[in-house]
């Protein structure tokens, strides 16, 4: 292919390269699922165990309906990451904490969203905490949940499946 052996053993590393990156992909979509899953499951638990606190808390940032909220955020945690852990419906679950996580930013974090308060002093809008469960819903939504999933069991067996 190449005339040059040095660019044939180049694109030969690369490409072996590239391979064991691709390889890669679902064991991390499986590790980033499992480790953020759980995460929003156990904080969906802990704000349904202290409802009381939570509709407070909602009730001081002027949401109205605060415990319907209140509640809401809590089950969406809870069954968003019990379906990101099982990779089921991972693309919606994704979507609906991704939403869910940008209201928590746009309300209980507004402050760093003044003044583009984030575009100068990054660190600000990276350390609050639920910045690392949007960037996981973000990438679960965008790349799937990889073949180590429900999802990616179904996709395989409905691709075996006659066309008709």
């Amino acid at each position: 292919m190449f005339k040059s052996r040095f660019l044939h053993f180049f694109s030969k590393f690369y490409g072996y390269f590239v391979s064991v990156g691709s390889n890669l992909q679902s064991l991390f979509l499986l590790w980033m699922r499992l480790t953020w899953g759980h995460q929003f499951f156990l904080v969906g638990l802990g704000k349904l165990a202290t409802i009381d606190q939570v509709t407070t808390y909602f009730s001081s940032l002027g949401i109205p309906h605060s415990h319907f909220y209140a509640c809401l955020v809590a089950f969406i945690e809870i069954i968003g990451g019990l379906l990101l852990i099982a990779g089921f419906a991972s693309r919606i679950a994704g979507l609906v904490c991704a939403f869910t996580m940008i209201t928590a930013i746009g309300t209980a974090h507004s402050s760093i969203l003044s003044h583009f308060r984030f575009l100068f002093d990054p660190s600000a809008f990276v350390g609050e905490a639920p910045y690392p469960f949007l960037m996981t819903s973000l990438l679960i939504f965008i790349f799937g949940p990889g073949r180590i999933s429900i999802d990616g069991w179904i996709k395989r067996w409905s691709e075996r499946q006659p066309k008709y």
